[in-house]
C-alpha cells in the first residue's frame, strides 16, 4: 500500500508543479492531521495509556479543551485515518490481547527531533499560534529554555527545503506573528490588508478631530488671557 502512494506523490507533482515544495503530498486530510496530532499529545501528557487504542484516539480526537476546531470524528473515520496514516509511514502499530494500540512516527519519517514534534503536535491540534501560546501550552511535553527556543526550533523546520511550518504576519487587531504547520497543504502566509476605513470610523476621527481643535483653541485662549 505504500508504494501507492508513492505513486500518487508521481501524478500530484505533476499536475500541481508549483506546490512539489510540500512537506507531504498528498497533503493530510482535517481527520488525519487530528489524529496524529492527538498521538502526539496523548505520549507526552498520558505515556502511562500510550500507545492509544482506536477508542482512545476517537476520545482525544473529540475532546473540546485544547482543540481547534472542535470535532466529532466517529470510529470509523478515525479507523480509515490511522490505517492510512500507517500506509503512509506515519503512524505504526502493536496488537496486544485486547486491541491493537497505535503510536506515530513523526520523528523518523519527518526528521523531528523531540522539541519539533511537540511543536508540530500543538500546531495539528489548535491550528496556527504564536510563541508565547506554543511556549505555554507545551509545558507538559516538553521543557523549552524561553520564547526564543521555541522560535529556534520553529524556524528550523521553516528553513527546510520543503519547509514545515511558515510563519503568518500578523494582522489586524493582533500583537503577534503565528506559526502554523504545512502537513495539510500550502498556507497562505500573505500579510493581510488593512480594513478599509468605514464611514463610522470616518465620522469618529473627524469628531475626534473637531474636539481636539476646540481644545487648543481653548488653551489658547486660556493664555492670551493670562498674558493680558
Amino acid at each position: 500500500m505504500r508504494e501507492h502512494y508513492e505513486t500518487m506523490n508521481e501524478i500530484t507533482d505533476e499536475e500541481h508543479p508549483g506546490e512539489t515544495d510540500l512537506p507531504l503530498d498528498p497533503p493530510l486530510s482535517a481527520e488525519q492531521a487530528r489524529v496524529l496530532g492527538c498521538l502526539i499529545e496523548k505520549e507526552g501528557t498520558t505515556p502511562e495509556n500510550y500507545p492509544l487504542t482506536q477508542n482512545a484516539t476517537v476520545t482525544a480526537a473529540n475532546q473540546k479543551t485544547s482543540r481547534n476546531p472542535v470535532m466529532k470524528l466517529d470510529p470509523g473515520r478515525v479507523g480509515q485515518a490511522l490505517r492510512t496514516l500507517d500506509q503512509r509511514g506515519l503512524v505504526d502499530s502493536e496488537y496486544g490481547a485486547r486491541a491493537a494500540r497505535y503510536y506515530h512516527r513523526v520523528d523518523s519519517a519527518l526528521k523531528l527531533t523531540a522539541a519539533q514534534r511537540v511543536l508540530i503536535g500543538l500546531l495539528l491540534l489548535r491550528g496556527p499560534q504564536t510563541l508565547a501560546e506554543l511556549y505555554t501550552r507545551s509545558e507538559r511535553m516538553h521543557r523549552f529554555d524561553d520564547l526564543d527556543d521555541v522560535e529556534h526550533n520553529l524556524e528550523r523546520m521553516a528553513a527546510r527545503e520543503a519547509p514545515l511550518v511558515v510563519r503568518l504576519p500578523r494582522g489586524p487587531g493582533q500583537r503577534e506573528d503565528r506559526y502554523m504547520h504545512r502537513l495539510c497543504g500550502p498556507v497562505d502566509a500573505t500579510p493581510p490588508e488593512p480594513r478599509p476605513a468605514t464611514a463610522a470610523t470616518e465620522a469618529e476621527e473627524s469628531n475626534l478631530a473637531r474636539r481636539v481643535a476646540e481644545l487648543e483653541e481653548r488653551v489658547a485662549a486660556l493664555e492670551r488671557k493670562m498674558e493680558g
